[in-house]
């Protein structure tokens, strides 16, 4: 499996906004974008006005394919326009994964 975990720095009042975003990537992307696998988006309890994501896919080409994907730029530029600077992103291979 592949991946990418992500800090963002949410502008004030956003958070809600943020969060359906990716309620809506899910219902509406997800079960179009081959490979997806599962996401999940944290708030951190030291930090306000944060918010770490994680997007698993089940391959490296499958992540890359989504990246390029102009439908998920169109949906990376409505969430970057929530956030006071671009995400700090974090790609990798997935060694360990369960829900179990």
């Amino acid at each position: 499996m592949y991946g990418s975990m992500f800090r963002m720095k949410v502008k004030a009042g956003q958070e809600d906004k943020v969060i359906e975003l990716f309620n809506t990537w899910d219902e509406t992307r997800r079960p179009n974008v081959e490979g997806a696998v599962d996401g999940l988006l944290l708030r951190p309890d030291k930090e306000s006005g944060v918010l770490v994501a994680v997007a698993i896919f089940s391959d490296k080409g499958s992540y890359r394919a989504n990246a390029d994907d102009p439908a998920q730029h169109e949906w990376y530029l409505r969430l970057r326009a929530l956030l006071d600077a671009d995400p700090e992103w974090e790609d990798g291979e997935i060694v360990r994964f369960s829900m179990d």
